[in-house]
């Protein structure tokens, strides 16, 4: 079913929150503000990680990878944004509308990834912990890591090259605050029913496999830990456990309303896809860094470091 005698697109117009002319200022400050927070607390966790040698565990590593591909994440949607939201002219090219889209599905396929990796040290760990050091090396992590990005982004360019295969028919705008997949598909001359349809599939699919991953290794988990004699030993391993599981809750939860919301159900998308873009990589750094022990030690020790240098 093909749209006929219609403009063949050469860039598109982000709609975003024009629908809120009022509010431009407002959200363009708290927005500005929660990516600042987000910043520092991304970018304080891979510093720490980095300069204290008790932080070079596998646990740890992992927790500098999610931060790293947060950044990115936020990256490509949040400086765009935020200038749309001050600017008049909200127009982005097809090519980069296409790359925007491509690094967005990208890293939030690799964030998935990364947080099932971390699901499965924590098992390895709790569960395996005589063999644990020998499975999981620094090496191994690193390897794990890695293949995250190659899954994030064999999914994402697959789903954009779908998307973006044919030409774009008018009207040009997406009505979204960046191109997010299912307002730029619509605008396709192709089929896009069912382009929409694939994509979205490939999409539930990926977040529903790693969420039940992350489920899987927690029941394991949560047989071993009730297992354990102590009280004490019970609350340790509980402990470690209990950032991730809350990131993972937030993470999932904010993108599943999205994807499972039906297409055609109405309501306004924008307003939906600001948790996952905005809030979630902001709650991120926060919870796993105020829950954890050894993060505030390694803070410490880095005031500790910089006052005796003032002195």
């Amino acid at each position: 079913r093909m749209k006929i005698n219609r403009t063949i697109l050469k860039e598109f117009v982000l709609v975003g929150f024009s629908v809120y002319p009022y509010a431009h200022t407002f959200l363009s400050v708290v927005f500005f503000c929660l990516y600042l927070l987000t910043l520092t607390g991304n970018l304080a966790i891979m510093y720490l990680t980095w300069v204290d040698r008790c932080l070079h565990t596998p646990m740890y590593l992992f927790l500098s990878a999610l931060s790293f591909s947060e950044t990115c994440y936020t990256l490509t949607i949040t400086p765009k944004m935020l200038a749309d939201l001050l600017a008049k002219n909200r127009s982005i090219t097809i090519i980069g509308c296409g790359l925007q889209m491509c690094f967005f599905l990208g890293l939030g396929g690799t964030n998935c990834v990364i947080l099932t990796l971390m699901g499965f040290d924590r098992f390895l760990a709790i569960c395996n912990p005589l063999r644990y050091p020998l499975l999981m090396t620094n090496v191994v992590c690193g390897q794990l890591v890695v293949s995250a990005w190659v899954a994030g982004f064999i999914i994402s360019v697959t789903e954009t090259t779908l998307i973006f295969r044919g030409s774009f028919c008018g009207p040009n705008l997406v009505k979204h605050f960046f191109c997010h997949m299912r307002a730029v598909v619509r605008l396709s001359c192709l089929d896009s029913e069912l382009t929409e349809l694939i994509v979205t599939a490939i999409s539930v699919s990926g977040l529903m496999g790693t969420f039940l991953l992350i489920i899987l290794t927690y029941v394991f988990i949560l047989s071993t830990v009730l297992r354990i004699p102590s009280a004490e030993g019970k609350q340790k391993a509980f402990s470690t456990c209990a950032s991730h599981l809350t990131v993972v809750i937030i993470h999932f939860g904010f993108a599943s309303i999205v994807y499972l919301k039906p297409g055609a159900s109405g309501g306004d998308d924008t307003v939906i896809a600001v948790p996952y873009t905005v809030i979630t990589p902001f709650l991120s750094p926060l919870i796993f860094s105020l829950r954890n022990k050894d993060m505030k030690d390694a803070f410490r020790k880095v005031l500790g470091k910089t006052s005796s240098l003032n002195k």
